[in-house]
């Protein structure tokens, strides 16, 4: 449920994705702060049955819905932190908009440069370096290896430590990842309808599906006399979300934001390199045909579905759980009005395509200086960890609030503190199970949840569980993903240490300057060979003392 819900809540926003931070605010908080300020409070032993109560701060999520008379502030789900653990949480502030979004960023950015934090929260990459550098967030060794149960030590090195590493800095732990898969592939969807409509066979090459989404602009087999090929959305650049370029880009074997092997021994960056330049160039060529929006720039993702759901696109990549979001348009009145399938990432070349990933956290949770009560949080994460893993009946409070029976209204959502599996073996089980129907090879929840809502579909009980069916039935997207492992698809980030000092200083800068010349590019507002100017201009502008800085960290982790 996590890879479908969560990763959509960060793309309704710009991205630190993911995943990695896109928008990761960079600038340097305010370190003059009173010397009272600068060194921590030894934390107090609380009394057995004491409720001690922290402070948080929360973004708003679309799919989130709230029973009645409940809010962000008083729910079912804070009231059982209360009761269960005696931790009661309270919202410092809440906005619109994930928590990597511009209004959560611009508002914690604030929160930073006044010191005005809350006791715990979440923080990007980025963001822990600067709070580190400026003393504003505790060490977390102590508290962690008190009051961490056996199995969360356990459930965060189930990557061999990554993660957990990825948070420690100087042999200390200064934040704890919200850990998840790195197993996040990204897939081309296609209305399989369309094709049947024009004959077309399904894609099995980048030049196929070109064809493709040149048919479907100029045959416009939704009726609605203006069709377009691809669905981009101005957010192009997020590699876990949908309406992006990323998994076109990785069919030319271009990779965004990434660290990857230079041949040499070292690591260079992504962005920069020849098979992008080919990417843009066939970008352009599409947009000049008319294939693309031509106001994708200043389109979020729900702006530019409104014309997948108005039948004026039928091609567009995503993540797997991409098909929660097309049901908006899919299914009416109880019908399925459109039929989409996931393809996993074709290629230009005769290699196959690799899908991009990354370390699989980006985010991290941290405890304020102030604090008085930093084990408050890691009593959150244990009982988050013991929920979502093997809940009881009354712990199911938890995931669908006071009914305890799916409704819908996501409100794991609310829990403050989170983790998911590093592993994940989804492909292997839900496809098969939901095929013979044997419940007894499901292993996790998450597994007999899908399950669950995949059997309300194929018993005609709930058609709006057509979406669970293209993400975890036979031939769904997750079906695809033990052959990606098998075949070492997974093309993954190899630098995951903090920013270095040159990204904390240049990279937002160099970031805002790839995204303005390649939306030009593909706009055809720019020639293609401005590519070579802007990979000039990237070097001499911090990119060079980047990869020095990145190539250092590397020969010291390899």
């Amino acid at each position: 449920m996590r890879n479908m819900l969560l990763s959509l809540t960060l793309i309704l926003s710009l991205v630190a994705t993911a995943c990695t931070s896109n928008t990761a605010d960079t600038s340097q908080p305010t370190t003059d702060k009173p010397a009272e300020n600068t060194t921590a409070e030894k934390p107090a032993e609380t009394p057995e049955n004491t409720v001690i109560e922290v402070s948080t701060v929360r973004a708003k999520d679309p799919y989130l819905k709230f029973d009645a008379g409940e809010t962000y502030d008083k729910n079912a789900v804070y009231d059982a932190l209360e009761k269960d653990i005696g931790v009661k949480v309270t919202n410092k502030w809440v906005v619109d908009g994930g928590n990597t979004g511009p209004q959560f960023q611009e508002k914690l950015k604030m929160a930073i440069a006044t010191d005005d934090l809350p006791d715990f929260f979440v923080a990007t990459p980025a963001q822990l370096q600067q709070l580190i550098e400026a003393d504003m967030i505790q060490d977390l060794t102590e508290v962690y290896d008190k009051y961490a149960t056996d199995e969360t030590k356990e459930f965060l090195m189930r990557d061999g430590g990554l993660q957990m590493k990825s948070g420690t800095f100087d042999g200390k732990l200064m934040g704890v990842p919200e850990s998840g898969t790195a197993f996040t592939p990204q897939f081309v969807w296609v209305r399989t309808d369309w094709l049947k409509k024009l004959n077309l066979p399904e894609p099995k090459t980048m030049q196929d599906l070109i064809k493709i989404m040149e048919t479907f602009a100029a045959k416009d087999p939704g009726g609605t006399g203006k069709s377009y090929g691809l669905a981009v959305n101005k957010e192009y650049y997020e590699p876990t979300g949908a309406l992006g370029l990323v998994g076109f880009l990785n069919g030319y074997h271009a990779y965004m934001k990434q660290w990857i092997d230079d041949g040499k021994g070292g690591l260079m960056y992504s962005d920069i390199q020849p098979e992008m330049k080919e990417a843009l160039r066939s970008l352009q060529d599409m947009f000049k045909k008319g294939l693309i929006d031509p106001e994708f720039a200043v389109k979020d993702m729900m702006k530019e579905s409104e014309l997948i759901f108005n039948n004026q696109i039928g091609v567009l990549y995503g993540a797997e759980w991409t098909p929660a979001h097309l049901a908006q348009g899919a299914v009416k009145d109880g019908k399925v009005i459109q039929e989409w399938k996931p393809f996993r990432l074709l290629s230009i070349d005769g290699t196959e395509a690799s899908t991009q990933t990354e370390l699989g956290t980006e985010k991290y949770n941290v405890v304020s200086k102030k604090a008085k009560h930093p084990e408050a949080m890691i009593k959150l994460l244990n009982n988050w960890i013991v929920v979502d893993n093997h809940p009881t009946e009354e712990q199911k409070v938890y995931e669908y609030g006071k009914s305890r029976k799916e409704s819908g209204n996501n409100y794991w959502q609310l829990s403050p503190v989170m983790a998911f599996n590093q592993g994940n073996n989804n492909g292997e089980i839900l496809p098969k199970a939901i095929e013979t129907k044997d419940e007894s090879l499901l292993q996790t929840k998450d597994q007999r949840r899908r399950y669950e809502r995949a059997m309300k579909y194929l018993n005609g009980e709930d058609i709006s569980m057509w979406w669970e069916m293209l993400i975890s039935g036979p031939g769904g997207a997750v079906s695809n993903t033990p052959y990606l492992k098998e075949h070492n698809l997974f093309h993954r980030n190899k630098f995951y240490g903090a920013p270095t000092p040159t990204m904390v200083e240049k990279q937002e800068l160099l970031l805002r300057k790839r995204d303005e010349i390649f939306v030009k590019i593909i706009m055809n507002q720019a020639p293609i060979d401005e590519f070579d100017k802007f990979v000039e201009d990237w070097k001499k502008l911090g990119g060079d003392d980047m990869t020095k800085e990145v190539n250092e960290w590397y020969a010291a982790n390899k």
